[in-house]
């Protein structure tokens, strides 16, 4: 009797043996966690460094059996040489970036599209109200970046000539919404949270990205990244997208504390932060991307002929 009871009993330990190692499997997906190589990420001051933010400090990055490194910068020019110098894998980033970089045959990828926002905003002792009294006026901006592009297609849209106001070229963003405050320039070009921060000690919104549905933000990944850790980055992008879960569900008053800190935010911004509506990773615009491609072109900024298929790859999100 002994023996029959056994055998059955070995039997469904065998069985749930081997279903555990099935799912075991299937949560490390491509890779055991001990080879899996670390991924250095450039990003910005502003929101579309949250959800790294939120991913490591909930360890959903060692979920995934990766060590990712956040490095914070505060200028486009010094996120795109830390790039091209191998010091990061990827970076928060822009479609002008990609064209640029592309263009200088370093040869990157947009691997998804980012939710950061943009403003145009008036200093508040200045006497422009409305976009169509910046004719002659300073704005503070970032030349050839998403920056400018934004400040050209928010002109441009209000029927004024970009060339007709006067840009400054202020790369350093903190540096730039200091100039604003103190009146060393009449309007500056800023992301989110810094703009609202500025609206909320009363400069004044004029234009933004978001109420003209424009949106040129990606993340990119260099090639060499791609062909060295692309098992690493799925991963990343798996831990991504539970941080847009998480902060989908949770209270701001949760994590935003952490985010200021870890993001270098000014504490101040707190009481104006309001969060973009976070989604999963997607595919870049391939419209925006051809909107890109005729302004750079426009400032005889690139050469080659770039198709939107050669400069992006879906496939490390899916």
């Amino acid at each position: 009797m002994k023996k029959k009871i056994f055998l059955p009993l070995l039997i469904i330990v065998f069985v749930v043996s081997l279903l555990g190692c099935s799912n075991n499997k299937n949560k490390t997906e491509e890779k055991p966690a001990k080879d899996m190589k670390p991924i250095t990420i450039g990003v910005m001051p502003d929101l579309d460094s949250v959800p790294f933010i939120i991913a490591k400090n909930n360890r959903y990055f060692e979920e995934e059996g990766i060590k990712v490194d956040i490095k914070h910068f505060k200028s486009a020019v010094d996120r795109d040489s830390a790039l091209q110098t191998g010091n990061l894998d990827g970076a928060v980033s822009d479609m002008i970036s990609v064209a640029l970089l592309n263009d200088k045959k370093f040869n990157i990828k947009m691997t998804s599209q980012t939710d950061g926002g943009f403003k145009l905003l008036s200093g508040k002792n200045s006497n422009i109200e409305k976009m169509d009294e910046i004719k002659g006026k300073s704005i503070g901006i970032s030349k050839n970046t998403i920056i400018e592009y934004l400040t050209d297609r928010m002109t441009s849209s209000s029927n004024i000539n970009p060339d007709s106001i006067n840009k400054v070229s202020v790369p350093q963003i903190p540096t730039r919404l200091e100039m604003l405050k103190n009146e060393k320039i009449d309007m500056a070009a800023l992301p989110e949270p810094l703009a609202s921060l500025a609206a909320l000690e009363g400069n004044k919104v004029l234009s933004s990205s978001d109420a003209l549905n424009i949106n040129a933000g990606v993340l990119i990944f260099t090639q060499n990244s791609i062909d060295t850790k692309k098992d690493e980055i799925k991963a990343f992008y798996r831990a991504y997208n539970k941080a847009v879960d998480y902060i989908g569900k949770e209270k701001k008053e949760k994590y935003i504390d952490l985010v200021i800190k870890e993001a270098g935010f000014p504490p101040t911004v707190k009481d104006s932060l309001t969060l973009p509506k976070y989604t999963k990773a997607t595919t870049p615009s391939k419209s925006e991307f051809e909107e890109v491609l005729k302004w750079v072109k426009a400032k005889n900024l690139i050469k080659t002929d770039l198709k939107f298929d050669d400069v992006s790859d879906s496939s490390l999100i899916k």
